[in-house]
């Protein structure tokens, strides 16, 4: 079993993995946790967090048999002329997310693991394993700090001590009974940038965030009107929010992935709130064909650009743009247009 884990771990780097780790399925303190923050009420309308029990926490309940999580880390920072930070601060430009620029990390990362899986398959014939890349009830960043992958920092992301966060995580559940690599040790100390550069103050304690405020679930996960009192707060964020990894200190080793799939597409990283907004509904389908972007469909997108632009400065060409939808068939994007006119109208 320690040679095919030696092997594992050289065939998740042939593969592109830049760490693999493997680690058992005790996750008792982690679902004490998850517990308590579900029980406040703080994920928000993401009932799915809660939907499946103790599967979430407990991986041989999810998938029956499972000895061992195998963890992987793929590095998604984007090679890029302008910095992040520089286009958050220019209010006419759309950030998005860096982790959603390129091709949906879904599908690059459950290629790579199957391919993972099966070469374990070939090496030890009647074994089992089964593939998940944030698409069942996985407590991926536990397993990943346990399984020396990095530690889960003040922000609730992962950290890993040589290269930062810009890393997507996939896991791989096998039936094998490998040997395990030693958790991370967390190295935060007494740094708390993240909690105070979030924009909207939704990590309310280190290693607590309220769901209901980051910018990444208004965007994202959260299908109805963004709260009023938090729009100003988004800026031009209009989908996703990184600002906590841009001030970690850790990612001053993070390095700029390798791979072709995670690079920006459509101008995705240099486009105006305007051209964005004014993208019908082919466009969006089109433009967001194989990105995560899609799935929050054209409506929301519609719906967090009026924020954006609520919040840029006042011109004719915003003021056009806004008007443009006014009269949208969605009663989500006319209320977010009426807001964002309502902005201008009161600097005017």
């Amino acid at each position: 079993m320690q040679t095919l884990a030696t092997h594992i771990k050289t065939w998740g780097r042939e593969l592109g993995f830049q760490h693999v780790g493997i680690t058992d399925t005790g996750l008792e303190a982690h679902e004490s946790f998850l517990n308590s923050w579900l029980a406040q009420g703080l994920h928000g309308t993401m009932d799915y967090m809660a939907r499946h029990g103790s599967k979430r926490t407990r991986p041989a309940e999810l998938v029956p048999g499972t000895l061992r999580v195998i963890s992987v880390r793929m590095d998604y920072l984007p090679d890029e002329d302008d910095t992040p930070l520089h286009i958050i601060d220019d209010p006419a430009r759309a950030y998005v997310s860096r982790y959603a620029l390129g091709r949906d990390y879904h599908k690059v990362l459950r290629a790579r693991l199957q391919k993972l899986g099966d070469r374990i398959t070939e090496a030890c014939a009647g074994s089992g394993y089964r593939v998940f890349v944030d698409s069942a009830p996985v407590l991926e960043k536990a397993l990943a700090e346990q399984a020396g992958l990095g530690w889960i920092g003040k922000h609730t992301n992962l950290i890993a001590e040589q290269a930062g966060s810009w890393f997507f995580l996939g896991e791989l559940f096998t039936d094998l009974p490998l040997p395990v690599d030693s958790p991370a040790i967390n190295h935060c100390g007494s740094c708390q940038r993240c909690i105070d550069i979030c924009p909207t103050q939704a990590i309310i304690a280190p290693y607590r965030l309220d769901a209901r405020r980051c910018i990444s679930y208004l965007t994202i996960e959260l299908h109805g009107a963004i709260p009023v009192e938090l729009r100003p707060l988004l800026g031009n964020r209009i989908y996703g929010c990184d600002d906590c990894q841009l001030v970690c200190p850790w990612n001053r080793f993070a390095q700029v992935s390798a791979e072709p799939d995670f690079q920006p597409r459509h101008g995705l990283n240099t486009a105006t709130l305007i051209e964005l907004f004014g993208w019908d509904e082919q466009q969006f389908l089109h433009n967001t064909e194989g990105s995560a972007i899609r799935r929050i469909g054209p409506l929301r997108w519609l719906r967090n650009i009026a924020v954006a632009l609520g919040n840029a400065p006042s011109s004719p060409a915003v003021s056009a743009a806004l008007l443009s939808r006014q009269h949208h068939p969605s009663d989500l994007v006319r209320e977010h247009v009426a807001w964002a006119l309502s902005q201008h109208q009161r600097n005017s």
